[in-house]
């Protein structure tokens, strides 16, 4: 056991780097940011927190069956049908890209590609 110290000082340093973004979050909160939600309708296509949690799972199924399948409607669980589209289905209610998609994605400090291929809507001045 001549290294006995010096492996064990090791694995303490290591262990207390890995574990140090726990240790600066100990006590730390998050705040859900206050959305903007649409005035003009009532009901999405999926339940809020449902929404919150798999909004990307679903814009993905969404992408998959427009491009790959060729299929244009989607049937909500409710029996409700929307037409797949990001800006003719989703940003006809929620209009302000800044005021919805960016305030989460930023508070997350996630990226969506979703711009990549779609067109910004144009925020209102």
């Amino acid at each position: 056991m001549h290294y006995g110290g010096k492996i064990i000082t090791g694995l303490v340093i290591f262990l207390g780097l890995v574990s140090m973004p726990f240790w600066f979050n100990i006590g730390g909160s998050f705040e859900e940011p206050k959305l903007e939600l649409p005035k003009n309708a009532k009901i999405c296509i999926a339940p809020t927190q449902d929404m919150r949690a798999n909004h990307m799972k679903l814009l993905d199924e969404w992408r998959d069956m427009a491009l790959r399948e060729g299929k244009r409607t989607y049937i909500s669980a409710q029996g409700d049908k929307y037409t797949i589209s990001l800006q003719n289905t989703c940003m006809k209610c929620h209009t302000s890209k800044e005021q919805f998609c960016d305030k989460c994605h930023v508070a997350a400090s996630v990226t969506p590609y979703c711009w990549d291929c779609h067109v910004p809507p144009k925020e209102a001045k």
